[in-house]
């Protein structure tokens, strides 16, 4: 099924005729801003809409030629369904016909035609050599059989046929993933008066609709569509495909900048890593060194960066190899996306690729596991795609995102983890109203270190109920977000593995007992307690009695609160829970009758001093067992 909106672009020299011809095409001069006018070239990005005669309309992005702008060109030309390579009759091909050429083919725009202008210009023997200079140019590249359309804007030769051509490539056009999340590649800032920001851009993917909640991508600002326009017209709704213009609430025009993305919230992660495959023009004019400083143009952004090759010491002329780009600062992207690199100095188009992981982590060189991993997650079943991916970024994750991960639609991904989880390649669990999955092998190394961990931790305290959570991912999972713990808890939990019991975990099978000789410590120290009633010894005065070293004296009083047969009223303060139980009984009899209570008619209750009254009226006060009013208190009633 073929779309009835398609983005073209045009490509070609500087001063070939692509502003004269999108002007003879539309009526519409592309060249706004008083310097392009001054000078005769384009600067910035133009757009024009051409109704074809099909009931299809044409949003024509016209893009700068001269060498300088390449930058600019390379903005207009992501988001392209196909591309008008312009080349005028009396120059032939140029030096940025041949850059534009190698970006086309770079960003794999398939689809495309040859347009010959200023035919008017020179006699038909030299159009003749024209032609097939282009042909033998354009041999061996994706517009090597498209269509050749000779053009003259001044006369109007040739438009007819010109927009027949485009009418039939445009019918062969497949709509873009409208189901998606939204993706908008930004291209133009500016402001209007009385409305505030407004970005354009071709939508990649997804719908846009008004008061639809966005956000801004690197920078991640929350913002919403105010109101929106596909070429001057207002419209409700925006689709994949289409040319558009945002107006955001709440965002200054200095916090949005080409490049950036505007994008469904929590969807995308901006990212400074990329696994690539990156190839390099065969006029690249050298080879490319690892880590060579480059500028890498992915969508509408230009970041700079550093090309890691991954499986070569340098990289020659037409080669390709299997690479990890680091950015300077974070950009967007998704696998598959493709992506331009040019030369730091001179600005030189030299290469491109294909993204195979944004979200890639820092890799050795030269591993044949990694590098047999890239392969599969660049060549691989949809299967074997998303058991690398889930090997490669450990984490219970839900299909979205390996979705988002892998590049694959839902389908695939759904039946690849069908599949995976029936042989027992993933672990699964059931969160959040979905199946979060894990690879099998990632989860039993996980279950390893929790079981190793905890048992190390039941070794060295016995007597304690268990290890904090927190305290286990810190020590063994920093690279988990507390999401991500909970999910793997969840799955030893599940799984017998292990015993949560409030903050802390330990084996399913453990439980704190003391030895014999721990055993009759810890019931003369309830004795003494007992014994004390309402003025008991201080812990600190029960210890220098206690044979035993500090540390152990530490872990038979964390036993006697765990189990709570001792209760802490105060620092270092404690009281047995069968006095602590009288005290609460005598104090809400004593409340039931007077209503209230001081801190001496407490003392004078208990037949004890101040030293205690005070700290168990405050621990009943923390106990909701009293309520303080004024130097008095009172019973807290449900």
């Amino acid at each position: 099924m073929a779309t009835d909106y398609v983005v073209v672009g045009t490509a070609g020299h500087v001063d070939h005729g692509k502003t004269a011809l999108v002007r003879a095409l539309t009526g519409v001069d592309t060249d706004r801003l008083k310097e392009e006018k001054e000078r005769g070239i384009s600067i910035e990005l133009g757009f024009a809409l051409l109704h074809l005669p099909g009931g299809r309309r044409a949003a024509i992005v016209d893009v700068p030629g001269h060498e300088r702008f390449v930058r600019t060109m390379l903005a207009g030309a992501s988001g392209i369904d196909l591309v008008m390579l312009v080349i005028a009759a009396d120059e032939g091909v140029r030096p940025q016909t041949r850059e534009h050429l190698d970006i086309i083919q770079l960003l794999q725009v398939e689809r495309g035609l040859v347009v010959i202008t200023k035919i008017d210009l020179v006699d038909r023997d030299w159009l003749a050599l024209v032609e097939e200079e282009v042909r033998e140019f354009l041999r061996g590249t994706a517009l090597e059989d498209a269509p050749l359309v000779r053009v003259s804007s001044v006369t109007g030769e040739g438009l007819e046929e010109l927009v027949a051509a485009l009418d039939r490539l445009a019918a062969t056009v497949a709509p873009r993933p409208v189901g998606d999340y939204v993706r908008l590649p930004v291209d133009r800032v500016f402001t209007v008066t009385g409305f505030g920001t407004v970005v354009t851009g071709t939508l990649w993917s997804g719908e846009l609709a008004l008061n639809d909640a966005v956000e801004v991508l690197p920078a991640r600002l929350a913002t919403r569509v105010r109101s929106l326009q596909v070429h001057g017209e207002r419209v409700p709704v925006a689709r994949a495909g289409q040319r558009v213009a945002v107006n955001l609430a709440g965002v200054e025009v200095a916090q949005v900048a080409r490049g950036d993305v505007v994008a469904t919230p929590g969807v995308l992660e901006p990212t400074r890593r990329l696994d690539v495959r990156l190839r390099l023009v065969p006029g690249a004019p050298r080879r490319l060194a690892n880590r060579a400083r480059i500028r890498v143009y992915l969508g509408t952004a230009e970041v700079l960066g550093r090309a890691v090759l991954l499986d070569a010491d340098e990289l020659a002329p037409g080669g390709e190899a299997l690479a990890q780009l680091e950015l300077e600062r974070p950009a967007v992207a998704a696998r598959g996306d493709r992506f331009v690199v040019r030369s730091y100095s001179p600005m030189q188009t030299i290469g491109g690729g294909v993204v195979i992981d944004p979200y890639a982590r820092r890799h050795r060189r030269w591993r044949p596991q990694l590098l047999a991993a890239l392969e599969v997650m660049e060549r691989g079943s949809a299967q074997e795609q998303v058991a690398e991916y889930l090997r490669q970024h450990p984490g219970f994750l839900s299909p979205d995102e390996i979705c988002r991960g892998t590049g694959l639609p839902r389908a695939a991904v759904e039946g690849a983890v069908r599949q995976l989880a029936a042989a027992g390649a993933v672990k699964e669990v059931r969160a959040e109203g979905g199946g979060h999955f894990a690879a099998r092998s990632v989860y039993d190394a996980w279950r390893e270190t929790v079981v190793a961990t905890l048992a190390d931790f039941h070794r060295e305290y016995p007597l304690r109920e268990g290890l904090g959570k927190e305290e286990l991912r810190s020590r063994r999972f920093g690279s988990l977000g507390p999401r991500q713990f909970l999910f793997l808890l969840q799955a030893l939990e599940e799984d017998g593995v292990v015993r949560a019991g409030g903050h802390t975990l330990a084996l399913r099978n453990f439980r704190p007992a003391p030895d014999p000789g721990q055993r009759e410590i810890l019931d003369r120290v309830e004795e003494v307690l007992r014994a004390g009633g309402y003025q008991p010894p201080t812990w600190k005065e029960i210890g220098a009695g206690l044979a035993v070293s500090e540390r152990e004296k530490g872990e038979l009083l964390h036993y006697l609160l765990q189990t709570g047969k001792v209760v802490k009223v105060g620092e270092d303060l404690y009281f047995h829970r069968d006095v602590v139980s009288e005290v609460r009984r005598k104090v809400t009899d004593f409340l039931k009758q007077h209503g209230e209570i001081t801190v001496g008619q407490m003392r004078d209750l208990l037949q004890s001093s101040r030293k205690y009254a005070l700290p168990l009226l405050e621990y009943l006060d923390r106990e909701r067992v009293t309520r303080r009013v004024g130097d008095k208190r009172v019973l807290v009633r449900d």
